[in-house]
């Protein structure tokens, strides 16, 4: 059995049986647990551990653990309405109030209950990251020399010429510095290029969790829309003069959530219109390690055609690893550089250096091309078996675009105009969440992926997150159930 899930099943265990010792008793020694419950020294002090932070269990280091002393009488609750007055007062001198709203990626985030599978789930699920190789890689990171000591404050030098290789072009690893994740690094950026108050211009649909972040700083996102080639050039351009925005956020390849890679034809143009307006682009490259088998040769990051600095990029290890390898780099030439150097070390100070020796350990070994093998020829075959029992069980949700990258399909549902699809119309979508959550199958709205009303309901499904291919057959016809076509 897996040791965390062993740990977890000694606690549930031992927590049954605390009645059986006063306050303050003893609880049999690690041995008597070991050879009673035939399991690990490293389970039983999981366990433990569990037991000390729900405060129901005290270990004394050489004497062993102890039933812990019940909790005196609960404090009466006090008073919080307060903090309503304090929490809005700035709002009222605020340009663009501040939105604080974290309900979008946490969609993403939150582990559907028990029995549910997960179709709303954002990252590799455990069988398809790379554990053994990130835990040796964390093993023989904590033994380098200095790997506790400090980092420099824009990160190790072997990552950022690591992080510089794969962005390509003239980019420098003096022009890197690493972030704790894209989130993080999307912050930064933005924070740096645009005051609150300022238009920040956004694709549509788009990333909920870059839209949480321009809220929460007080920017006011403004929808420029894709189609299956990525951003329109023309709307863009219009939207530079209709606001003065300096800011254009895009994900250029397997745009979140549609899938889109900006066309050849497009590259060059969204620069010299962003060029031409005196503005950044925030190029998003989150998920190029997660390209499928039959993609062929993927464009070069939008920052690897720009001489000009117009282009921050953001990439990350964490999609191609684990939620919790946080490892990310931000890209810049010019006087920008400096500024997100500052607000960074500000927000953060810098990236724990351990977790930057085990990214170097990672990929530098000869597991990570493998790795990134292996997943590449897993998704292109879950998103195929998706695609199939989609197209035979639920052939009336559009399916516009499959994507040769990513980890999701973009859904449109039926337009509400009568019959029984009505109920996917305004709120529909809404609904139809709720019901395939009762049939045991979590799916992601449309309506958060957009900074304005949107013009149809969607679905996002996630075909990365469940334990295989079995799932995503029952995981659709779940689905099917809960729809009322």
């Amino acid at each position: 059995m897996h040791e965390r899930s062993s740990g977890d099943d000694l606690a549930n265990q031992l927590r049954r049986e605390l009645d059986r010792y006063s306050p303050g008793g003893k609880l049999p020694s690690s041995r008597a647990l070991v050879e009673r419950f035939r399991v690990s020294p490293v389970t039983v002090s999981r366990a433990l551990a569990q037991l000390a932070a729900e405060g129901l269990v005290v270990t004394r280091p050489g004497a062993g653990a102890f039933r812990a002393q019940p909790r005196s009488a609960i404090t009466p609750t006090g008073d919080t309405s307060w903090q309503e007055v304090a929490l809005s007062a700035d709002a009222s001198t605020e340009l663009v109030p501040r939105t604080v709203d974290a309900s979008g990626v946490l969609s993403s985030l939150a582990a559907p209950p028990p029995g549910v599978i997960e179709f709303n789930g954002g990252y590799l699920h455990p069988s398809l990251q790379p554990e053994r190789a990130m835990g040796a890689a964390l093993a023989r990171a904590g033994r380098r020399p200095g790997a506790w000591s400090r980092p420099p404050m824009e990160g190790l030098t072997e990552l950022r010429e690591w992080f510089a290789r794969g962005i390509g072009g003239a980019i420098t690893a003096a022009e890197v510095l690493i972030a704790a994740g894209g989130q993080s690094a999307l912050t930064t950026a933005l924070r740096a290029l645009a005051p609150p108050g300022a238009p920040v211009l956004v694709e549509s649909p788009t990333y909920p969790g870059m839209l949480a972040i321009a809220r929460a700083a007080g920017l006011r996102p403004v929808p420029v829309p894709v189609d299956a080639d990525g951003v329109k050039p023309a709307l863009l351009a219009d939207a530079f003069k209709a606001t003065g925005a300096r800011v254009f956020v895009c994900q250029p390849l397997f745009q979140n959530p549609t899938g889109a890679v900006l066309a050849p034809e497009r590259r060059a143009e969204v620069l010299r219109i962003a060029r031409e307006a005196g503005a950044f682009v925030i190029e998003d490259d989150f998920v190029r390690r997660l390209v499928h088998e039959d993609a062929g040769p993927l464009p070069r990051p939008l920052a690897a055609e720009d001489p000009d600095g117009v282009v921050v990029h953001v990439g990350s290890l964490t999609k191609a690893t684990s939620p919790s390898f946080r490892v990310s780099a931000l890209a810049a030439r010019g006087p920008v550089l400096e500024r997100l150097r500052a607000i960074q070390v500000v927000d953060s100070f810098f990236v724990p250096r351990p977790l930057q020796e085990a990214a170097l350990e990672l990929v530098g070994s000869p597991s990570w091309p493998r790795h990134l093998r292996a997943v590449s020829a897993e998704l292109k075959t879950r998103r195929d078996i998706m695609t199939a029992a989609l197209r035979l069980n639920l052939p009336e949700l559009a399916l516009p675009h499959i994507p040769f990258g990513g980890y999701h399909l973009w859904l449109r549902l039926p337009d509400g105009t009568g019959g029984t699809s009505q109920a996917f119309g305004s709120g529909g979508e809404s609904a139809l969440v709720t019901a395939a959550l009762r049939a045991g199958v979590a799916v992601t709205p449309g309506r958060p992926y957009f900074s304005a009303e949107p013009p149809a309901a969607h679905l996002r499904l996630s075909f990365a997150a469940v334990a295989g291919t079995e799932e995503i057959t029952e995981g659709v016809r779940r689905l099917r159930a809960a729809c009322a076509f």
